[in-house]
C-alpha cells in the first residue's frame, strides 16, 4: 500500500505501516542489546533495562550527539519530532546506524489542540496509538508518585492539627507545623483542566482533612518528571526524591519527602519508570522514549538515562528539545548536558515557511481553523521580515559554539522562491541549511539535512556553558534574558527578590541550575510579542525550588502549570473501532 501524506491521515499512514512493523527483538538486535537487557511490553514496544545494559556499556565508544530544536513556533507546532524521526530516517539511508532519543507525549496534548508528539506524515514513531495513550506506564508512576507526597503531606497536616505532641509522640512521628501557606506542591494530573487549577481542599469535619487552598498541576510540570529527565541511576534517583521541597513550616524550615517519610514508597513507584522504553520509525530505526515535553514549564528534554545509552549503541544519536532554541535548547545547552557530561556535534533549528511568515506580520495561526492564504500562498516580503526571528535563534544556538544546521522543514505549498529565501538569510547568519521532506518522503526525503548533519558532525566546535555555576542567580537570568530572549533587562516582583536571595544564600541550592518558565510562543514573556522583538523587560513574578531535580526555577509572565482544554480539542476525532480494537483518530 502507497503511503501518501496528502491523502492520509497521520493515524492512517501509522495504521498501514504497522502492518509491516518489525519485532520489538529485531529492533533491541539492531542495538546490540543482550540477553536480559530488553523487557518486551508487546510485539512492538519495550523496556530496556537500563542498570543492566549501562554496567555492559558505560565504557564503549560514543557516536555523533545531535540535539533538534527549532525557531519559535505556531500553536501548531513546526515539526521537531517530525523532524527528528525524519533525520533519523534519512541518515538510515546514507547507511549510518542512527538512532533518535524523543520525550513521552502528554495526554494533555494529544486530547487537547496539539495532538501526539509521534511525527508525522512518512516521519513518525510506530506504533501510535501505544506511543500516544500512556506507552508502558511512566506518567503513571510519576502522577502516583507525586500524589503520594501530597497525600503524605495534607494527612501530616490534618493529624498534628487534631493530635497534641504526646499523642504524635506516641505514634512515633515529630510535629513538623507545616505552614498553610507554603504549600510547594499541587496535585498531579496527565489532563489539561483548568477548572482544577484553584480548589480548596479538606471541606468538612476534622476527619475529612486539613481544609486550604490548593490546585492542580500537569504531571510533566512534576518535580518528579525534572527528576527522571536528570537522574543517573535508580540510587540518584532515591536520593533526589528525598529531597524535594514540598512546603515550608511556620519558622521557614524546609519540608521534605524524607520528613514525610515517604521518599521510599514514592521510589518504590518509579523503579520500572527508570527504564527507557524503545519503539521504531516507520522504516524501522530504533527510537528510544523517555521523559516528557513543556520545556515551557519543565526542562522539556528526554532523559539523560536515554542519551547516555543511546549514544553508545549507534553512530549517530538524534535527540530533540523541547519548543525553540530560547527554552528547550538553552535547557538542554546548560542543563542536561551539565548532567550527561555529554557535548553536541551539531543542533538543527526546525523552521518552516508557515511560521517565518507569522512573525513577519502575518494573520494570527489558530488550532482547528483555516490557515489563511498568506500561509499557502507566495509571500516573499512576509516571509523576509519573519526571518528576523531566525536570525535570532541561530545566534542563540552559536552562542553554545556549536555551528547550526537550518532544516526547512518543507511544505507542499512552499514554493522554490521562499526555500531559497531563507537559504540566503541562513547563508548569511553563517550557518548550514538544508530542505528536508521527511513529512512526504520519508528517509528518502530528508537525505540533504542528513548530509548537512553529517558534514556539521565532523566540524570542530567550541561548546561551552552560557553561564557558571558560581555566577549569582540574578545575573545568570539576567544572561538568559539578554542574550537568549534578546530584553533589555530585567524586572524581579518583591515576592520574586524576596526568594532568590533566600535561595542565594543555601550554599546547597546556589550551586544549582537555572530553569526558566516562561511562554513558548514568542522570544519574550508576552506571546504576543513575534519575530525578534527588542525594548522589552523580562517580569520575574515568582521563583520555586526543585531541589531534588536540583533547579531554582524563575517564573517569567503569566504562565499556567496546568494548560487549559480548548474549544475545539482533539479528544473529539479520538474513536476507537469496535471490530477491532484498533484507536482511529490520533492527529
Amino acid at each position: 500500500m502507497k503511503l501518501d501524506p496528502t491523502q492520509m491521515a497521520d493515524w492512517q499512514i501509522a495504521e498501514a505501516a504497522e502492518q509491516n512493523i518489525k519485532p520489538i527483538q529485531e529492533i533491541g538486535a539492531k542495538l546490540g542489546l543482550q540477553e536480559g537487557e530488553l523487557i518486551p511490553m508487546g510485539p512492538a514496544v519495550a523496556k530496556i533495562n537500563y542498570t543492566q545494559t549501562w554496567k555492559r556499556l558505560k565504557d564503549a565508544p560514543t557516536g555523533k550527539y545531535v540535539d533538534v530544536t527549532a525557531i519559535t513556533p505556531t500553536p501548531l507546532g513546526e515539526g521537531k519530532t517530525t523532524t527528528t524521526m525524519g533525520l533519523v530516517e534519512g541518515l538510515g539511508v546514507l547507511g549510518k546506524k542512527p538512532i533518535g532519543a524523543i520525550r513521552q507525549p502528554s495526554s494533555g496534548p494529544t486530547f487537547n489542540i496539539k495532538g501526539s508528539a509521534a511525527g508525522g506524515g512518512l516521519a513518525q514513531c510506530i506504533p501510535l496509538a501505544p506511543f500516544s495513550l500512556g506507552l508502558t506506564g511512566d506518567f503513571d508512576a510519576i502522577t502516583n508518585a507525586h500524589n503520594l507526597a501530597m497525600v503524605a503531606l495534607t494527612a501530616r497536616m490534618q493529624h498534628e492539627n487534631n493530635y497534641d505532641d504526646e499523642r504524635l509522640a506516641k505514634i512515633g512521628i515529630k510535629r513538623l507545623d507545616v505552614d498553610p501557606e507554603r504549600v510547594q506542591l499541587k496535585w498531579a494530573m496527565d489532563f489539561c483542566a483548568q477548572s482544577l487549577r484553584n480548589i480548596t481542599i479538606g471541606k468538612g469535619s476534622k476527619m475529612d482533612g486539613y481544609e486550604m487552598e490548593s490546585g492542580f498541576q500537569i504531571t510533566v510540570s512534576s518535580e518528579i518528571m525534572a527528576i527522571l529527565a536528570v537522574a543517573s541511576s535508580l540510587k540518584d534517583m532515591r536520593e533526589r526524591i528525598g529531597k524535594m521541597v514540598v512546603a515550608y513550616s511556620r519558622s521557614g524550615a524546609e519540608v521534605t519527602t524524607a520528613d514525610l517519610e515517604v521518599d521510599g514508597a514514592m521510589t518504590a513507584l518509579m523503579v520500572d519508570a527508570l527504564n527507557p522504553n524503545l519503539v521504531q520509525t516507520i522504516e524501522g530505526n530504533p527510537v528510544l522514549v523517555h521523559a516528557g515535553p513543556f520545556a515551557n514549564i519543565a526542562i522539556g528534554q528526554n532523559s539523560v538515562i536515554a542519551d547516555m545509552l543511546g549514544i553508545r549503541m549507534g553512530d549517530y544519536l538524534v535527540t530533540e528539545s523541547g519548543f525553540a532554541a530560547d527554552i528547550g535548547f538553552e535547557k538542554f545547552w546548560n542543563l542536561k548536558c551539565r548532567y550527561s557530561g555529554l557535548k553536541p556535534d551539531a543542533v538543527v533549528i526546525v523552521a518552516t515557511v508557515r511560521a517565518l511568515k507569522m512573525h513577519g506580520g502575518g494573520p494570527s495561526v489558530k488550532p482547528g481553523k483555516p490557515l489563511d492564504p498568506a500561509y499557502t500562498e507566495e509571500n516573499l516580503k512576509l516571509l523576509e521580515k519573519g526571518c528576523a526571528n531566525l536570525t535570532a535563534h541561530i545566534n542563540i544556538v552559536k552562542q553554545s559554539g556549536v555551528s547550526p544546521v537550518v532544516c526547512i522543514n518543507g511544505f507542499y505549498t512552499d514554493t522554490q522562491a521562499e526555500h531559497d529565501l531563507i537559504r540566503r538569510i541562513a547563508k548569511e547568519q553563517d550557518a548550514r541549511c538544508a530542505v528536508s521532506e521527511h513529512w512526504l518522503k520519508g528517509g528518502e526525503g530528508a537525505v540533504e539535512l542528513a548530509e548537512a548533519v553529517v558534514e556539521a558532525c565532523e566540524e570542530e566546535n567550541h561548546f561551552e556553558y552560557l553561564y557558571d555555576l558560581d555566577m549569582p542567580f540574578k545575573d545568570r537570568v539576567h544572561a538568559i534574558a539578554t542574550k537568549i530572549y534578546g530584553a533589555s533587562g530585567v524586572e524581579w516582583s518583591e515576592a520574586a527578590d524576596k526568594k532568590i536571595s533566600m535561595f542565594e544564600a543555601d550554599p546547597e541550592i546556589k550551586q544549582m541550575g537555572m530553569c526558566m518558565v516562561k511562554t513558548h510562543l514568542s522570544l519574550s514573556h508576552n506571546p504576543d510579542f513575534k519575530g525578534a522583538p527588542s525594548g522589552w523587560i523580562l517580569p520575574i513574578r515568582d521563583v520555586l525550588i526543585y531541589k531534588g531535580a536540583g533547579f531554582v526555577v524563575p517564573v517569567a509572565g503569566d504562565i499556567k502549570l496546568l494548560p487549559g482544554t480548548g474549544s475545539n480539542p482533539g479528544f473529539r476525532q479520538i474513536d476507537v473501532d469496535v471490530e477491532t480494537g484498533k484507536v482511529t483518530g490520533l492527529f
